[in-house]
């Protein structure tokens, strides 16, 4: 350490006219030292004054300066000297060096910035600033096609640099991005595949610009999916696929990528994994297994990979997923569960795949997840049921395989996902099936859950859909016996409080249902409907001009049927509801105004 101290003084007092051999040789025990101790080293640098002179000696035609930049690469390996770095303005000379023809002083000099600008939003600033960006852009879009060894390393040098640059940046990143960098970074793949450090930091940038929405239409304009399967089916270390992987999840998230990835081969790739990996308890298997599989469910989300891999329902990708259903690995259930609810977001696929017996492998997985189950795999598949049961010609053929059955072995479900699903798939299986309809809305216990969930507060979707299926049992079912057993367990409240959601097809659900308790059950509802203050609300949902035609017309309606009760007639009497309805006679939608004149006339007849 004495000769760092006397080469530390003789660079602070002769560096303007050091000679350089001289020059050179205290650079020399300068790197020296800091290859023996990088920390102690630097902070004597740091309170020797030198870095400030370090500015100086950074010119295109020294000998020296590859040491120079070199050393201050190597001091900004500590994140305490990077901001003196940047303080004794040594990133404009450094940037300037960028424009310079040697190879290691490009090489130093890119280490230099990446090193200063990691973890460093003032050494990003600075070098931002500078211009540094756009050189170094250049640099690699003008270097990508040589496979020389050095050349290699000075691409990963370059590539490191901008990506410790732009980390955690969006703004940076973008900037990037509007710089053309990305089908660069693709082609540098593309040609240095068999160079795994450049490979390496070319995935790390994808990584980092893959997050970035605008970053995703670019990379769907390279062959960007054709080069990462490539690359992915010739590695055989986890941590190398782990690497493609990270990478690939955001990318997949782009519709027109999925679609890429697919043609590329990935899928045959993840299926491969899984049957590697199913049967293996080796955490790094496990870990594999849950992303390929959770990636090829995400590749199923897109409309045209999906339909591209379900094909008609004799795709071998779509057989395997079946096979998933039924396996021992909760892993696999729930992305065979995942899978088939988006294979079921069209009704030609729903239709091939009840016919086909998918609903009994879906019963026989929820079966096996009722007591103490598995709440991921519940919720799977119940949303895939609650899919199948949307086409018409569906809802029949599950209600007689017992899928309400096996549904309501959930009730006693406490998670919010698993009630909202639950919810769900009942409605769409009792839609325009009578009996269905009738059936559960006599049934207590669920009518009973269905109040309690009404006023789930913390969960307004679990709220929302309670509310709607009370309705709908009502609505579907037009049964005596269904009305009395939602008014004796507390449900009208809800119904009228539902009238008032700021969404018009759920008013709209609401208004009929109470309409239809009117017209069949008005005495046993009179005082529950009195308590929930039915009529002002209808008062208010007539007179706002904001209210929707449907809304109006079907409150019209409903008071119509209440005017068969003498308490709330004379609400309707008091509340002076027929101005009201007299001044929509004039509305400008021709059922409103048809309905006023009919309800001015029923409320006239009964006043």
């Amino acid at each position: 350490m004495d000769n760092l101290s006397d080469a530390l003084k003789k660079l602070k007092i002769t560096a303007i006219d050091i000679s350089e051999d001289s020059l050179e040789g205290c650079l020399d025990c300068l790197l020296q030292a800091l290859a023996q101790n990088n920390m102690e080293t630097s902070e004597k640098l740091q309170g020797s004054g030198i870095l400030q002179l370090f500015a100086s000696l950074l010119t295109p035609h020294s000998p020296c300066t590859a040491k120079v930049a070199n050393i201050i690469a190597e001091v900004a390996k500590n994140e305490f000297m990077r901001l003196p770095c940047v303080d004794a303005g040594l990133i404009p000379p450094l940037v300037q060096l960028l424009n310079c023809k040697d190879q290691e002083v490009l090489l130093q000099t890119g280490r230099a910035l990446g090193n200063i600008c990691y973890d460093s939003h003032e050494g990003s600033s600075a070098v931002e600033h500078a211009g540094g960006a756009q050189i170094v852009v250049d640099h690699l879009r003008s270097l990508s096609s040589s496979t020389d060894p050095a050349n290699e390393k000075l691409l990963t040098v370059f590539c490191g640099m901008l990506m410790n640059y732009s980390n955690e940046n969006d703004s940076l990143q973008a900037q990037l991005i509007n710089m053309g960098v990305i089908p660069t970074l693709v082609k540098l793949l593309g040609i240095h595949c068999q160079n795994s450090a450049l490979t390496e930091m070319c995935l790390v940038a994808f990584g980092n610009l893959a997050e970035l929405e605008s970053s995703k239409e670019q990379f769907a304009y390279t062959n960007v999916a054709e080069e990462l399967v490539k690359l992915f089916k010739k590695q055989m270390e986890h941590d190398k696929k782990e690497m493609i992987f990270e990478v690939l999840a955001p990318l997949a998230e782009n519709d027109a990528i999925k679609l890429q990835l697919v043609d590329a081969g990935l899928v045959e790739c993840l299926l491969e994994i899984v049957q590697q990996t199913v049967d293996s308890e080796r955490e790094e298997d496990m870990a594999e297994l849950k992303t390929a599989s959770d990636l090829m469910v995400l590749l199923l989300l897109g409309d045209e990979s999906m339909q591209k891999l379900f094909e008609g329902g004799k795709g071998s990708v779509f057989q395997r997923v079946l096979s998933w259903i039924p396996s021992n690995n909760h892993q696999l259930q729930l992305a065979g569960a995942l899978a088939i609810a988006n294979f079921a977001r069209n009704d030609g696929n729903c239709i091939h795949m009840v016919d086909n017996g998918i609903v009994q492998k879906l019963m026989d997985l929820l079966d096996r997840h009722v007591e103490d189950g598995n709440v991921t795999v519940q919720h799977a598949a119940l949303s895939a049921l609650r899919n199948l049961a949307i086409p018409v010609v569906n809802k029949a053929k599950m209600l007689s395989a017992g899928v309400a059955e096996a549904v309501l072995k959930f009730l006693k479900s406490e998670m919010p996902p698993v009630q909202f699903k639950l919810l769900g798939t009942l409605r769409m299986l009792i839609d325009a099936q009578v009996e269905a309809a009738e059936q559960l809305g006599k049934n207590v216990k669920l009518v009973q859950r269905l109040v309690e969930w009404c006023e789930a507060k913390d969960h307004a979707g679990v709220m929302g859909e309670s509310n709607r299926l009370l309705s709908a049992l009502i609505r579907h079912s037009k049964s005596k016996d269904v009305i009395k057993t939602i008014v004796e367990n507390g449900g009208v409240k809800h119904l009228v409080t539902m009238a008032t959601s700021e969404h018009v097809i759920m008013q709209n659900e609401a208004l009929v249902a109470l309409a239809l308790i009117a017209a069949l059950e008005l005495v046993t509802a009179e005082k529950d409907l009195e308590n929930a203050k039915l009529v002002p609300i209808l008062h208010r949902l007539l007179a706002d001009d904001r209210s929707a035609p449907e809304i109006k017309y079907n409150s019209m309606v409903l008071i119509c049927a209440l005017v068969g009760s003498e308490p709330l007639h004379k609400e309707v009497r008091s509340l002076a509801v027929l101005e009201v309805v007299s001044r929509l006679r004039s509305h400008e939608n021709k059922t409103v105004a048809q309905q006023a004149s009919l309800t001015e006339q029923r409320l006239a007849v009964n006043s």
